[in-house]
């Protein structure tokens, strides 16, 4: 027979359900559970706690959040507009320096609108209706001589301003009148009139802009062109129509 010796040995034990009292048909402890809570860091968190606290103090003092909302939303226009003004001027001198264009020393528009295309091969008709490109509704006495005033007072104008700029606005608007603009036709008008005793002073400084086709693209197309041969854009504007003088 064979002997068989025991020996002492340790054994360690292990629970075979949990501490907690456990309900063995459901499988579930009967002890509740506890949720750790989420930490209250979160940037959700603290604007819902912010516009709690607004509208409590909104409704102890109404007219003082009403005016502190007020003065926040202004202060935000502002800061908004004056960095837009900034871009804008800085967006203005980018292609190239500001000194580089031609009449970059002219701050102030003056732009005379054309109604009509001189038609005449010489200027010893001016006033005269047949030598102008005149529409049905044009043909009246003395509408020569109306778009030769209207020249001359564009002219007196920029002569009594030193940062003015004149522009003679209108493009090649009459077909039967072949390539020749409103502009053209006006500055060779002043031109021939020796600009009206103040060549000296205003001719250096009268242009045209040769696109327009209407008033609203006279008025638009002028600050343009002003923008592309000073650099800037006008700070007055003068628009001389036919019919009326805006400033």
């Amino acid at each position: 027979m064979n002997n068989f010796s025991f020996t002492s040995q340790s054994y360690k034990s292990f629970p075979a359900y949990p501490k907690s009292d456990f309900d063995l048909e459901s499988a579930i402890p009967t002890t509740t559970i506890k949720r750790t809570r989420k930490p209250k860091n979160s940037p959700i968190f603290h604007l819902f706690k912010m516009l709690k606290k607004f509208h409590h103090f909104f409704k102890i003092h109404p007219f003082v959040a009403i005016l502190l909302l007020s003065l926040s939303l202004g202060i935000t226009l502002f800061v908004f507009l004056s960095y837009n003004a900034t871009q804008l001027n800085n967006y203005a001198k980018t292609d190239l320096g500001f000194d580089d264009y031609p009449f970059s020393k002219l701050r102030n528009l003056v732009m005379v609108a054309g109604h009509s295309v001189y038609m005449s091969s010489g200027c010893g008709k001016i006033e005269k209706e047949d030598s102008w490109y005149l529409e049905s509704y044009q043909k009246n006495p003395g509408q020569a001589a109306t778009f030769v005033k209207h020249i001359e007072e564009g002219v007196g104008i920029v002569d009594k301003d030193e940062e003015g700029l004149l522009l003679f606005s209108g493009g090649e608007t009459r077909k039967d009148a072949g390539p020749r603009s409103e502009a053209q036709s006006y500055w060779a008008v002043a031109d021939f009139k020796g600009w009206f005793g103040k060549e000296e002073s205003v001719k250096w400084r009268a242009l045209t802009e040769e696109h327009a086709r209407d008033s609203f693209e006279n008025l638009l197309f002028s600050v343009c062109r002003f923008r592309e041969l000073t650099g800037t854009y006008p700070q007055n504007i003068t628009l001389h129509y036919e019919f009326i003088l805006i400033c």
